[in-house]
């Protein structure tokens, strides 16, 4: 990082009051940059952005060709709908308890052996083996189901975070395996890095509060807050990173634009 802002470091301009309250240099940047990429292995049948779009949080920007992660979704799902076979075989408990009863009934007056009881008790607990069979069997269907639409869900690649697309690298029909399809940055808030002299490190603390202007044709002052203060010290340079961040409602300041940044005094 403080390579990235080795042209950036100079000495402060002194304002009034305190020595460290000073006027840095600053760069502002995006808060994060993601490279957008396929959870699986496909060819891309759709990217629904390019560059300089803004997108919202869950927002759809490509999809995979996903004939068969469809087809076998459509399948489970029938098959989780389907409700024939447990109505049966419940049917067919019912009948074979009351069978059952009937046996007992006359065994109690003797009028039926011994093992025409066994057989028909034997028969119902079979049967309401079956039903819980069928039961499970439709279980083990809606969860087929869940599979086979999370499976279509990973063909339809959607925005991690709200931002804008700053590059797309490929397009409908190429196929898409570890490469990113997109690179978006998120910019609100932004990072505003500043590179100030290792003497003013224990002056600025995190949570403060500083003043950013940034470069024509922006200008204008914005309040950030120190969000990072580096703990190792760039020994050749004498100097120390720090990082604030910038709100950026309606994404109105770029990134990219360099500013100065201004720590009040005590």
């Amino acid at each position: 990082m403080k390579s990235v802002f080795a042209v950036l470091v100079a000495l402060p301009v002194l304002l009034a009051g305190p020595l460290w309250a000073a006027e840095y240099r600053g760069l502002i940047e995006a808060h994060r940059v993601i490279k957008i990429g396929s959870p699986q292995a496909g060819v891309l049948a759709t990217v629904e952005v390019d560059r300089g779009d803004i997108v919202k949080k869950g927002q759809v920007l490509a999809t995979l060709k996903s004939e068969l992660e469809r087809a076998a979704m459509e399948v489970a799902r029938y098959r989780a709908q389907m409700e024939g076979g447990i109505k049966a075989k419940e049917a067919s408990l019912d009948f074979l308890g009351k069978k059952k009863d009937r046996v007992e009934h006359l065994h109690k007056k003797q009028l039926a052996a011994q093992a025409d009881m066994d057989e028909a008790e034997a028969n119902r607990l079979v049967a309401e083996m079956q039903v819980k069979d069928a039961v499970e069997n439709k279980q083990l269907a809606e969860l087929e189901y869940k599979r086979a639409a999370a499976a279509l869900e990973r063909t339809i690649i959607r925005s991690p975070v709200d931002g804008v697309i700053v590059e797309r690298s490929l397009s409908p029909g190429e196929f898409v395996e570890n490469e990113p399809i997109l690179k978006m940055a998120e910019i609100n808030p932004l990072n505003v890095e500043v590179i100030m002299p290792v003497a003013q490190l224990l002056s600025v603390k995190v949570g403060m509060h500083a003043t950013v202007v940034p470069e024509a044709p922006m200008n204008g002052k914005y309040t950030a807050v120190v969000k990072i203060v580096d703990k190792v010290v760039d020994a050749a340079s004498g100097t120390v990173g720090v990082r604030l961040e910038l709100p950026n409602p309606g994404y109105r300041i770029p990134a990219g634009l360099k500013s100065k940044v201004t720590f009040p005094g005590k």
